[in-house]
């Protein structure tokens, strides 16, 4: 309750603590039902309506948030794996002497990119859920407060509007009987007064009774006033709110699922990238060791280096591979290929030139016959299987 010095004098306290225990009285009353209620039967529809699309809006609020932190949770996690596994690549696991240091360096430029590119991501997709889909609900849900004080307004001021009803309704039947009891002076008092004074004691006693009705007239209409304004602007204003809320809920996840989409979409590009990462270096593991293992007591030329088997093979060999579709070439640096044809796989000269998908390499026939390199072309990868 508001202290006294505090900007409420002591009429208005004495005032609203009146208030209050008018309405008090007034709710036991119709509780007992010797007070008739005022109801609305559609507007506590849209009250109920109110309070369910508050509470749903609440908690998509909640549950946004802990999708949010969730998210955050997943970012911290994914940048300590991609640190980790930063931190535990190292170029002499896998024989720096033996590699090409060209490609190595490749390599690792391209798993630093990813690790960045991947951080980057999740910071985006992250950020993109606060400002689209959390701050909308943020505004959506500022308006309810307020909307929920008009509404405990209008039930208290509904309970005057009543109680002035009620105290006006028995004003008016008081106030037929004390003008049948005026046009008969029954009292003691005016029957001991002289017949003189009778008239002014029967005038004054009518002008008590039209004060005390007037005045009660008077407070029914400013607490009816007071109701209706309130009860007509919150008709209006419930049914628009309760029809946006499928709006905001379709903007919110609308947003949600774009960039999700965006995310997942982006993050399986990077995905796919540092699975051929750690596919070359498992390819440059394999061939260290059968570099080690078929090495020839005898040096072999600088040019060329041999399969184990007594066979040269071309420079820059890797490994081989057997086309299991045909392709037709479309440009003069590609490769045709029919199904069954042996191709031996090259490294590029310059890594930057090799495109995602397309390996360098010639056939296996044309090499035995003529030992030239200069047939060698690109084609797609997935039109071949490793032997």
């Amino acid at each position: 309750m508001a202290e006294i010095g505090k900007g409420v004098t002591a009429g208005k306290l004495a005032i609203n603590v009146q208030k209050r225990l008018n309405r008090a009285q007034e709710k036991v009353l119709q509780k007992l039902g010797k007070a008739d209620e005022t109801r609305d039967a559609a507007f506590e529809e849209m009250v109920a309506n109110f309070n369910k699309q508050m509470a749903e809006g609440t908690k998509l609020h909640k549950d946004l948030k802990a999708y949010q932190a969730a998210v955050k949770t997943m970012h911290d996690a994914s940048r300590r794996l991609q640190d980790c596994l930063a931190d535990m690549y190292e170029p002499d696991w896998f024989g720096k002497e033996e590699m090409n240091a060209l490609v190595e360096e490749m390599i690792e430029k391209e798993l630093d990119c990813n690790l960045e590119d991947t951080d980057t991501l999740w910071l985006d997709y992250h950020v993109n859920i606060t400002d689209k889909s959390l701050h909308g609900m943020d505004s959506y849900l500022t308006q309810f407060p307020e909307i929920k004080a008009r509404i405990a307004k209008r039930e208290r001021k509904m309970v005057d509007f009543d109680s002035a009803r009620h105290h006006f309704g028995s004003l008016q039947k008081g106030k037929k009987k004390d003008e049948a009891k005026i046009a008969k002076p029954a009292a003691l008092l005016e029957m001991a007064a002289p017949s003189w004074a009778q008239g002014l004691i029967s005038a004054h006693q009518v002008a008590q009774t039209n004060l005390s009705y007037n005045q009660a007239e008077e407070e029914l209409g400013r607490a009816q006033k007071i109701f209706e304004e309130l009860n007509v602007g919150l008709q209006d204003e419930l049914p628009a709110l309760w029809d946006r809320r499928v709006g905001i809920y379709v903007n919110t996840f609308q947003s949600l699922a774009g960039h999700q989409e965006k995310f997942h979409r982006e993050m399986s590009k990077l995905s796919l990238n540092l699975n051929d990462i750690m596919t070359k270096l498992e390819e440059q593991r394999q061939l260290g060791e059968e570099t080690n293992h078929s090495e020839p007591t005898t040096s072999a030329p600088k040019s060329s280096v041999t399969n184990g088997s007594g066979g040269e093979l071309p420079p820059g060999f890797l490994y081989k591979v057997k086309a299991v579709h045909e392709y037709t070439a479309t440009d003069g640096d590609e490769l045709e290929l029919q199904v069954g044809d042996v191709v031996l796989v090259l490294a590029f000269d310059n890594p930057d030139e090799q495109d995602d998908g397309w390996l360098l390499g010639l056939k296996e026939s044309k090499w035995l016959q003529k030992k030239d390199i200069s047939t060698k072309g690109v084609f797609p990868e997935n039109f071949t299987q490793k032997v």
